[in-house]
């Protein structure tokens, strides 16, 4: 009942103490909500600005997560502020900690450094197809410590930032023209004139491929099995793989048609009777 009587006696000789911190506490609460609300709101103004400027999305994501990120490291510090923290030795506090969490982040900080540069030199952009750490898709984002991918067959990839910086970026998307690059084998019997006027044939007469650069057939390989021709004909990126793989179908069923022949692996087995 001591206890009690005293918590109360204490209670109501510091009212005032007890309501300016309830006050203090409530405000802070109410600046990280605020705070967090208006964090949102510019962050997404930044966006429609930069959009309507028509800035590539990568860099109108990544500048507004960057905003949306500051901001809230600023009310937080002010909400600290509110319920009596001394902000002056809390970021002193901050920097002291910061080296140590630098080192234990380190990788996370190299992907930040990593979202900058790839932001800076812009060696793809959102919507561009690429091939790298390993990864092939199209871009859809590039974030602050990892770039997302869409697969051809519609997988969702997160690559970290310092992943894709530290190897070879290949961009299929960037030039507006691409090579297909074919290995047709025929037989050591087939007529080198005639495959090569069937193979000209087929790729000229298809509509998607390029007049201007040629189309360049020629003969590349004297191989184990098969004299190996390499049809190089130049199309628009985009209609890269539909071409290919029309061309595949057709060199066959017109190499067919002229009797042809293409080789395949074979194996002959001789069975000795014994002595």
């Amino acid at each position: 009942m001591d206890v009690v009587a005293n918590s109360v006696e204490w209670a109501n000789n510091n009212q005032g103490l007890i309501i300016e911190y309830g006050l203090n506490i409530v405000s802070a609460i109410a600046t990280i909500l605020i705070g967090m609300l208006f964090a949102r709101i510019i962050s997404n103004g930044f966006h429609k600005v930069l959009t309507k400027r028509e800035l590539d999305s990568t860099i109108v994501d990544f500048v507004s997560h960057m905003v949306k990120y500051v901001i809230v490291a600023f009310v937080v510090i002010a909400a600290l502020s509110r319920i009596g923290v001394q902000t002056t030795s809390f970021i002193a506090l901050i920097g002291a900690a910061g080296l140590a969490i630098g080192l234990a982040l380190q990788g996370s900080l190299s992907n930040f450094a990593s979202g900058v540069l790839i932001i800076v030199l812009r060696p793809f952009k959102a919507g561009e197809y690429i091939d790298a750490a390993g990864i092939a898709g199209s871009v859809e984002s590039v974030q602050i410590f990892a770039t997302t991918l869409v697969t051809v067959d519609n997988k969702f990839v997160v690559v970290p930032n310092s992943a894709i910086l530290g190897g070879n970026i290949v961009n299929y998307s960037r030039k507006a023209t691409r090579r297909i690059d074919l290995t047709i084998g025929v037989s050591y019997n087939a007529n080198l004139q005639q495959t090569k006027a069937v193979l000209e044939k087929v790729v000229t007469a298809n509509a998607l491929v390029l007049k201007d650069p040629g189309v360049q057939v020629a003969v590349a390989e004297l191989g184990d099995s098969s004299v190996n021709f390499v049809v190089r004909p130049w199309v628009n990126s985009a209609d890269y793989w539909n071409v290919r793989f029309e061309l595949m179908e057709a060199i066959k069923d017109a190499l067919d048609a002229e009797n042809i022949e293409i080789p395949f692996p074979q194996m002959d087995v001789h069975m000795d009777k014994p002595a």
